[in-house]
């Protein structure tokens, strides 16, 4: 047993792979028999990352979930920026040029209101809850445009790790509403051609939200709305600590 425990922790990556895609296939086998079909495995599967992430901080009190656990360390690398910005990438190659012309000005118009809407709202909610200066104003409402956006903006223009986390927090919640409630609404909003996809895309702004969501509606639509969805990443990334943070400074005086 301790020869497999120091074998798993030396081939760190690989353990990686072989924990993730466990639990992805179980997470599509509940899927199917316990939900049939209705909430998407990949919501299942961030939901139980979500879980283990929580148990890897109690059981060590670290900072990095399960991957502060030695033998799942290679998690930290796994879900890190290199292989994430890769897969994204990946995806994109899959997109018709023809089709994608097709979104046009609409393609860019929904990825405006899909990057001010969020905020808007994230700012709002924000408010409510009793914050009211400008730096924790803009990066929760940066989470709400991606759960990527939130830190990054956060970082740039000094918030605190706990309005950080939550602005992560903030943006996973809505990457897990778009996934499960993207096949529920489809057939209700013309969800069912590459067009629709990318103006679906660039209104939601969520890669994973969208991306999952889209898997259950209908395979072939995933590449055209993450290929809108993705650019939300760079517009929320550049506008956030900018223009977005000095307009939320001007409302509310500093």
């Amino acid at each position: 047993m301790s020869f497999l425990v120091e074998l798993l922790t030396k081939q760190g990556l690989i353990t990686a792979f072989a924990v993730v895609g466990a639990i992805i296939y179980l997470s599509h086998l509940v899927s199917k028999y316990l939900t049939g079909g209705r909430i998407h495995g990949s919501a299942i599967a961030i939901l139980a990352g979500l879980g283990l992430a929580y148990a890897g901080g109690v059981i060590t009190n670290g900072q990095k979930g399960i991957a502060d656990i030695p033998m799942f360390a290679g998690i930290a690398l796994l879900g890190g920026n290199l292989l994430r910005d890769f897969a994204i990438v990946a995806t994109a190659f899959e997109v018709d040029v023809v089709q994608a012309r097709r979104a046009g000005l609409l393609g860019a118009f929904a990825l405006g209101l899909g990057t001010i809407i969020p905020f808007v709202i994230g700012v709002a909610v924000a408010r409510f809850y009793g914050y009211t200066d400008a730096v924790s104003l803009t990066t929760i409402g940066a989470g709400a445009i991606t759960y990527i956006v939130g830190p990054v903006t956060g970082a740039a223009i000094g918030a605190s790790s706990p309005v950080m986390a939550l602005s992560i927090g903030v943006g996973v919640l809505k990457a897990i509403l778009v996934m499960i409630g993207t096949p529920f609404i489809a057939p209700y909003i013309g969800l069912d051609n590459p067009r629709s996809a990318m103006t679906y895309g660039g209104l939601m702004g969520t890669v994973s939200g969208v991306t999952g969501g889209l898997a259950a509606t209908d395979p072939k639509l995933v590449p055209y709305g993450a290929l809108i969805a993705t650019f939300h990443t760079g517009v929320g990334c550049l506008v956030g600590p900018s223009i977005l943070y000095f307009t939320v400074r001007a409302f509310t005086g500093g």
